[in-house]
């Protein structure tokens, strides 16, 4: 009989035992869920930019350049993919899409550049008047504006501009006979163009001592 209860009495606290458990998992998913859906991603960035103000307050102690030495620690490939995301975040412009779309970025661009001359707005407003100046579905407006000789030299300007924008798209990479040769196919060719951007002032120096067979 005692053993009966000596059991019985262990089964009840395992009872107790999983149900307080059971009630603190519950607990804790109803407080994840209640948190932000971008909550993990926000907690791994702080902590990145933790880690890096720890490495580069370490790097300064040091003496070091911390961009140097994070480059070292960092392939070419990652580093181009990391260049790329900045790249995307001032431009988010990734090429054409649709008509809808290069016409609207068009307008947003150039309108982004106007700089607006007030004084002349409110000369032209009580030149033409304001019926004319608010025009209508109703109102003749052929002949009613007469733009200034500076407004005009920045349209051509402006146009000039653009032309010589779009002869730049189309520009095609000239090929050097004399630039040295130091890749074996097209893609190594890249892949050494990827290095010498990152990595070429730091390795000039061994690459100049290479070529004249003075390195140690």
């Amino acid at each position: 009989m005692n053993d009966f209860n000596q059991r019985f009495r262990d089964l009840h606290k395992l009872r107790q035992k999983a149900r307080k458990e059971n009630h603190e998992q519950v607990v804790e998913e109803d407080r994840r869920n209640k948190l932000p859906k971008n909550h993990e991603a926000k907690k791994e960035r702080d902590q990145w930019q933790v880690k890096e103000l720890q490495d580069r307050k370490e790097a300064e102690d040091k003496g070091l350049d911390y961009e140097r030495v994070r480059n070292l620690e960092t392939s070419a490939d990652v580093t181009e993919k990391l260049e790329q995301k900045r790249k995307r975040k001032k431009n988010p412009d990734q090429g054409f899409a649709s008509y809808e779309d290069m016409t609207l970025r068009q307008h947003t661009r150039l309108t982004a550049a106007l700089d607006p001359d007030m004084e002349s707005y409110k000369k032209m407003k009580e030149c033409v008047g304001g019926e004319q100046f608010y025009p209508t579905a109703d109102t003749l407006i052929h002949g009613n504006h007469y733009p200034t000789t500076s407004a005009m030299d920045r349209l051509v300007k402006d146009v000039h501009g653009q032309v010589k924008r779009r002869e730049q798209y189309h520009r095609r990479r000239l090929y050097d006979p004399d630039a040295p040769i130091d890749y074996i196919n097209e893609k190594n060719k890249k892949f050494n163009k990827k290095l010498d951007k990152y990595y070429g002032k730091y390795t000039e120096d061994i690459k100049d001592d290479l070529e004249r067979g003075t390195a140690i």
